[in-house]
């Protein structure tokens, strides 16, 4: 080497050292972890539901779908609704060698064929929110029909899609109420811990619900008894499009919307799905109301029946929680009024007093009092009524008590 000449040292280009740290921040695992609203979105998913997930920007609905693309498995295609012509949905019209005899076919879009030919994908139909009224409309035959233009998306193919609130979308639109009733809804919020842990590097693990083959049957049945079940004793829930243009864009009864919650109370049956999960998706269906009322009968369809209960008291045993307790017990003396009989009387009695000793001596005190008015002049006072008797007794003076402590406060003293 001549003197006084130096070799500068060599460098990797920077934009490399730039790509393998940013390979370093993408590196992340994921972990098993409870997350009811991603189980509510799997669930739906595996239903073959289109499903909306409702939240503010910046929140991780796209990062969310992404994950869960990778989980299942499924190439992702993602289409930003707003930024798309209705005729990229309806298919564009391509002359041929004779109209007049074949007609004019709807081409379709490069992203509807590339899903066709894999035969399987999830299709993330991005702000939805912001798309104008006559996109929306193209749209319908897209989620409901998996059509656009003259193809037909293939069974192994789900649609989610992603919409942020009117009041944080840019140039937002309300849903239409067409639309809106092809999905199911679905709040999407952060949990903190989630968000720390995941920008740790570890993110929540989705997976598809484990079905159990042995409960399919009797999934079906629960859901469609439930279902028809409130639908008959509710027949102005069947169809109840909301007043507001508002709540029209959200989830609200229909005939369509009804069998889609069907359909999700039998495969959350059978995947044994927590009541959290379930009633996000049947609120996200049918709205918060019909969606209560129907979880609330669900819970009702659970309980002992009460002719059981009078026909061998020794064995009662009542559920946990307290308003389907008071609710087995009303039950009870319920049937004892229908068939007043002096061995169901006493019965009843003897399920008051289980009630008593396995539960809060409170919610007796309403049965116990309609059960004593219900006596015949010749029917005898059962033992056990003494310690019923008392067990009233003690939660009148506390009521008692409670209301003068009320009235003492409310007069300042």
């Amino acid at each position: 080497m001549p003197l006084g000449i130096s070799v500068a040292p060599v460098h990797a280009p920077a934009l490399d050292v730039a790509a393998e740290l940013l390979a370093l921040l993408g590196d992340t695992t994921t972990e098993p972890r409870p997350d009811p609203q991603l189980e509510a979105l799997t669930l739906a998913v595996a239903a073959d539901l289109p499903v909306l997930l409702w939240g503010e920007p910046g929140i991780g609905k796209t990062a969310a779908l992404t994950q869960l693309a990778e989980a299942l498995d499924l190439p992702l295609t993602t289409v930003i609704a707003s930024v798309h012509e209705p005729s990229d949905f309806s298919g564009l019209p391509v002359v041929g060698d004779d109209p007049a005899v074949q007609g004019v076919p709807m081409a379709p879009p490069d992203w509807a064929v590339r899903l066709v030919r894999a035969g399987r994908g999830l299709l993330f139909l991005d702000e939805l929110s912001t798309a104008p009224p006559a996109v929306q409309a193209a749209l319908l035959r897209l989620v409901l029909e998996r059509r656009i233009g003259a193809l037909r998306l293939p069974p192994g193919v789900r649609i989610v899609a992603a919409a942020n609130p009117r009041s944080s979308a840019a140039d937002g639109w309300e849903l239409s109420p067409p639309l809106a009733n092809r999905f199911v809804h679905l709040q999407w919020t952060h949990d903190h811990e989630v968000v720390v842990r995941g920008l740790g590097g570890t993110w929540p693990r989705a997976a598809l619900p484990r079905l159990d083959p042995e409960r399919l049957p009797a999934a079906v049945g629960l859901a469609r008894r439930a279902v028809c079940g409130l639908l008959s004793a509710r027949p102005a829930l069947v169809h109840r499009l909301p007043s507001t243009e508002s709540r029209r864009g959200g989830a609200w009864p229909s005939p369509r919307s009804w069998e889609m919650t069907l359909r999700l109370i039998a495969f959350a049956t059978a995947a044994d799905t927590s009541r959290d999960v379930l009633s996000m998706l049947v609120r996200g269906t049918v709205g918060d109301g019909p969606g209560l009322e129907l979880l609330a009968g669900m819970d009702r369809m659970d309980l002992p029946d009460p002719e059981v209960l009078l026909a061998d008291p020794a064995s009662v045993v009542l559920p946990e929680r307290g308003d389907l307790r008071q609710a087995v017990l009303d039950g009870v003396v319920e049937a004892v009024r229908r068939h007043p009989e002096r061995s169901r009387w006493d019965a009843a009695w003897a399920v008051l007093v289980r009630a008593l000793d396995t539960g809060a001596p409170d919610l007796v005190v309403v049965p116990a009092s309609t059960l004593a008015a219900l006596r015949e002049e010749d029917w005898d006072l059962p033992a056990s009524i003494e310690r019923l008797a008392g067990a009233v007794s003690l939660s009148r003076r506390a009521d008692e008590a409670a209301a003068r402590v009320a009235a003492a406060a409310g007069t300042g003293r």
